[in-house]
This record gives C-alpha cells, sequence and structure tokens, in this order.
C-alpha cells in the first residue's frame, strides 16, 4: 500500500444478492456483517478504504437483511484509525429502495441517485484486499483508461475454475475476459479479475446513460459477465493493473476460512487490532482497563499452564478462559466463554458463543451466539447462529442451520452442506 491519495475520494460497495455461499452464517444476516477476525467483513472493507484516502462510500444495499443489517451497524459514518495515529471518518451513502439485477446496476443507481460525475473506486461486498490504489490510478490515468481492473496472478491452476481470468494485450489493455474456464490449461492467463474497479468519469457517463438502461432492461447488468465484455467490444480502453497484494473473494466458506488463517498469518498485529502480544502469535484484543487485566490473567495462567494459548490465536474482548482449556491456532470472538477442560483448534468461534466442559471444537467454524453444551465433539463443521447443541453430542462433516435445537446425546455426521 502506498500513501494516501486525494485523487479517489468516493468508493462504491454493491453488497446484493443473498449469499447462498456462505451458508449457514449468511441465512439470517447479510454477507458483508458475517463476522471476520473478530470484526465485520464490511468493516474490514471500510477500514482499508479510510486508508486509502476515500472519504465517500456507497453502499448499495439491497433487500432486507443488507440494508437492516448494515445500517444498524454502521448508521451514517464510519471511524477508522489511520497509520499515522489520526482518526478519520467515512461519510456512508445507502442505495435506495430499488431492485438490481446485478452489481453495475447498483453502480448505476447509486450514481444517478446520488449524482455521482467523477471517478469512482468499486470494491465487492465479499473482497478483502490490499491495494496499492496509488499505483492504480497512475496507470488509469496515464493510459486514459475509460476503466481499470485490479488483477491477481493465481497459481492454483483449481481455482481458475472459478474465476474470471483476463487476456491482456502487450500494452496491459484488456482484450477479453474468459469466465470461468472449463479446463484450467486452455485459459488465456492465471490474472483473475479481483473485482476492484476504477471507472473514469466517461464511464460514470455511460452507467446514467439510456444505453446502459437498454441492457439492464436485457439483463445484462453485471460487470465481469456483461459490461466489461461490452465496453471493450464497444472500443473503450480497459486497462489491467496487476497486484501482488493479498486478495480474497470470501464469498465461500472455504475462502472465508482460507482468508481468516492467512491474515493472522500474515497482518501486522495493529492490522488485528492486537493490543497486545505475547510469545510473538498470541493476539489479544481490547483497550480498556478491563481488558488489560485480562490479558495479564491470561498471559499468567498460560505461564503456570494452567491453560493453553498455542500456535497462531487471535482472542477478542472480555473472552472468559477457565482453567484447563486449550486455544490452539484459532481465532475466538469478544465474549466467549471455554469452559473447562474444553479444547478450540485449528478453529473460529464467533462473538457471545459458549463451548461446553470438555467439549472439543476442531477443523470447524462456530457461529454467533452458540451454546454448546458439555463433553461435545464438533469437528470439520460449520455451525450457524443462535445454534444451541446438547450435552454429549457429535457433530461431524456437517452445517447446522441458525437457531436449531440439537437435542443431548445426538449424532450429526453427513457431508457439508444443509445437513439439518
Amino acid at each position: 500500500m502506498v500513501g494516501l491519495i486525494a485523487e479517489v475520494k468516493k468508493a462504491a460497495v454493491p453488497i446484493g444478492g443473498l449469499g447462498t455461499r456462505l451458508y449457514p452464517f449468511t441465512v439470517d444476516t447479510s454477507k458483508p456483517m458475517v463476522r471476520f477476525l473478530n470484526r465485520f467483513i464490511i468493516d474490514f472493507i471500510l477500514d482499508e478504504l479510510a486508508k486509502q484516502g476515500v472519504g465517500e462510500v456507497f453502499l448499495g444495499v439491497s433487500g432486507f437483511y443488507n440494508y437492516r443489517d448494515l445500517y444498524d451497524h454502521l448508521g451514517e459514518r464510519f471511524y477508522s484509525r489511520l497509520p499515522d495515529g489520526k482518526r478519520t471518518a467515512l461519510k456512508l451513502r445507502y442505495q435506495p429502495n430499488v431492485n438490481t439485477i446485478g452489481n453495475a446496476h447498483s453502480i448505476s443507481v447509486l450514481a444517478d441517485y446520488y449524482d455521482i460525475t467523477d471517478k469512482l473506486l468499486v470494491v465487492q461486498g465479499d473482497t478483502i484486499i490490499s491495494l496499492n490504489l496509488g499505483g492504480m490510478l497512475k496507470r488509469h490515468e496515464e493510459s486514459e483508461a475509460y476503466m481499470t481492473i485490479a488483477l491477481k496472478p493465481v497459481h492454483d491452476k483449481e481455482a481458475l475454475r472459478q474465476l474470471g481470468l483476463a487476456k491482456l494485450r502487450s500494452d496491459d489493455t484488456i482484450e477479453a475476459f474468459v469466465e470461468k474456464p472449463a479446463d484450467p490449461e486452455k485459459a488465456p492467463s492465471n490474472l483473475a479479475n479481483t473485482g476492484v474497479y476504477l471507472l473514469s468519469e466517461e464511464m460514470i457517463k455511460f452507467l446514467r446513460s439510456e444505453e446502459f438502461k437498454g441492457l439492464v432492461k436485457e439483463g445484462r447488468a453485471d460487470f465481469g459477465r456483461d459490461i466489461i465484455p461490452y465496453i471493450i467490444s464497444r472500443g473503450h480502453k480497459v486497462m489491467g493493473f496487476i497486484t501482488n497484494d493479498f486478495w480474497f473473494d470470501i464469498g465461500t466458506l472455504e475462502s472465508y476460512v482460507q482468508a481468516s488463517f492467512y491474515l493472522l498469518r500474515s497482518l501486522p498485529p495493529e492490522r488485528l487490532g492486537a493490543t497486545m502480544v505475547y510469545h510473538d502469535h498470541i493476539y489479544m484484543q481490547g483497550a480498556s482497563a478491563r481488558s488489560k487485566r485480562d490479558h495479564i490473567d491470561l498471559i499468567e495462567r498460560t505461564v503456570l499452564k494452567k491453560i493453553e494459548l498455542s500456535g497462531w490465536v487471535l482472542i477478542g474482548r472480555h473472552v472468559d478462559i477457565e482453567d484447563g482449556s486449550a486455544i490452539i491456532d484459532s481465532i475466538v470472538d469478544n465474549y466467549v466463554i471455554l469452559s473447562k477442560g474444553s479444547l478450540v483448534k485449528n478453529s473460529i468461534v464467533m462473538d457471545r458463543s459458549i463451548v461446553g466442559q470438555d467439549s472439543v471444537i476442531e477443523n470447524s467454524v462456530i457461529g454467533r451466539h452458540v451454546k454448546v453444551g458439555n463433553n461435545v465433539k464438533i469437528v470439520n463443521s460449520y455451525v450457524g447462529n443462535d445454534v444451541v447443541i446438547g450435552d454429549n453430542t457429535v457433530v461431524v462433516n456437517s452445517s447446522i442451520w441458525p437457531h436449531k435445537v440439537i437435542e443431548s446425546n445426538a449424532e450429526v455426521r453427513s457431508k457439508r452442506g444443509p445437513s439439518i
């Protein structure tokens, strides 16, 4: 990331869609409001935009959950602390109550409603990225591009099957996109469309035009599938900007987990919100006097071997860890209670959940406000928000929908998916 810039002051975040690939965690909430590194996904995105010098963000909300959850959490301001320690505020605007059929349509509605006429940065609502926005803007302006797209080299050939890949000319203009190639060996490149776009003033005019409205009527209003190929066919210059910084499309459970643990191991403590670091990789959050006392208590009990904290660990505010418990290579969110003898390993436990005595959570993600009974074993599973799991229960390779009650002594085993 380069220093702050002043040239791109506005950004838009399309948030439409049900987020079905993140079920069970998006059954009852918006995708950007899923907990991520003990925050919300949207907080991480907005924090990055603030650090890039953006001052106003337009949120392309669509549907009840998307609007309600984001507005109730964010309101009309988002506050972020910059690298120099100064506090800054993003002004937030919301899409009017208009049904949209694609992310480009959402940007069009926002541009028209709020009379946006200057260049605009677009970041998808499930994209976690560190971007050299200064470099991207320089490339955009020097090439006089209609649109510039951030591209990320992807070296996992199987992953290419799920991505839009750019075919570049020698001058880095984009000739075409190949969406989700069936045979990665025949893909034109390994440069993936990150969904991060810099739109020129001319392209904003196009999105507000009758020409674009005609495409909407035809159901052609998605950037990657429809609009980018269309503007290229019309002779407009679309540039590729290759980034080697991290990028995750966390629209799936697998990518959500991958991004969580990659960033846990890669980001500096301050980006993780850690105010205490123990043994290099044990990060603790919270700045209040109570939090500081909690940190000292956890460290002392770790030294005395009353609890175990090992590997890469992120612990949220006011987490209660009883003696005999262990957290190994895991993320434990605010106000979680780990009862005596419990184990959390290679897992994520979201806020206000309770793990009962002698229970084991391994290679799993536990949602918000979940109550796990005593002597429970959860392995390779996803447990949605507000679930109650009775004592002596085993859950393996399963997904449990929100608000379910699993009786004591039950055994739940299945392939991952809507098993309950």
